[in-house]
């Protein structure tokens, strides 16, 4: 798939993407920078952190990484006061660091609904915060995006990423309201089945009964979420806030794989 945006899209910008060394981050970070961008990468792995830099340093694109929970506000503000010093002050953030696993609502336990809601929800607004009032705020200008799921029709299975998600797209709209005044847009996108390392861990019969629910008859690639992502971070989205974009081949639109049991007549 050829890129149909300018090389110099993002010249003077930039970029911090979380969760940028593997997967969908690592491709929206290769977009970004492609196009001009200063990137600045983070996570908790330190090996894949600097496999990802040699990946990107290779392709021509100034890189700044560290390790950093998202959970942990002082390692947040930590973060966001280096790439200040490194990159300069960000003008694009995109909040792609989550995780999760497959569990219904009567087996999750305590420990695992905190720590999922705890990464997805709260990392991503201790990110926001950090970026939005260090960086953005007072220059007034910023784009901000989420990377959430498709939570429109809930999400059997993974009941606590889907809350936690559903709380970031409710924050995107929040902040796109107050943030407006500042040239602050904030909007989300919501991928379908994508097929990369984050989806290593799913079995590949589930992956193949997600196939055949989505319309498209495929998963999606991390390059296409990046295409997107590079649109609504552009100048040319400016007038586009507090909206979440799915990508998931019409999956949202048809279909479910979840298999809703007859009731047991003797209950």
């Amino acid at each position: 798939m050829g890129n149909i945006f300018r090389a110099s899209l993002f010249d003077g910008h930039t970029a911090i993407v979380t969760g940028g060394g593997s997967g969908i981050g690592l491709a929206i970070a290769t977009q970004l920078g492609e196009l001009g961008a200063r990137v600045a990468i983070l996570g908790r792995k330190a090996e894949r952190l600097e496999t990802a830099k040699a990946t990107l340093v290779q392709r021509g694109i100034q890189v700044h990484t560290a390790v950093c929970d998202i959970r942990e506000p002082e390692q947040v503000a930590t973060f966001v006061d280096g790439v200040a010093h490194a990159l300069g002050p960000a003008t694009i953030l995109v909040n792609n660091a989550g995780g999760q696993f497959p569990t219904t609502a009567e087996q999750v336990t305590a420990r695992g609904w905190e720590a999922v809601v705890r990464n997805n929800l709260n990392g991503t607004f201790f990110m926001t915060q950090a970026v939005a009032t260090k960086h953005m705020i007072p220059a007034r200008r910023g784009r901000i995006l989420n990377i959430i799921a498709n939570v429109r029709r809930g999400f059997p299975g993974m009941v606590h990423t889907g809350a936690a998600r559903a709380g970031v797209e409710n924050l995107t709209k929040t902040l796109a309201v107050e943030w407006a005044q500042y040239n602050v847009q904030v909007n989300a996108i919501a991928p379908g089945v994508i097929k990369s390392s984050g989806t290593d861990q799913y079995p590949p019969e589930l992956l193949e009964v997600s196939r055949k629910q989505t319309p498209a008859k495929r998963l999606g690639t991390p390059e296409e979420v990046a295409h997107l992502a590079t649109y609504l971070t552009s100048d040319a989205a400016s007038f586009v806030t507090g909206e979440t974009w799915y990508i998931d081949g019409g999956a949202n639109l048809w279909g479910d794989n979840w298999p809703i049991p007859d009731p047991d007549p003797a209950m």
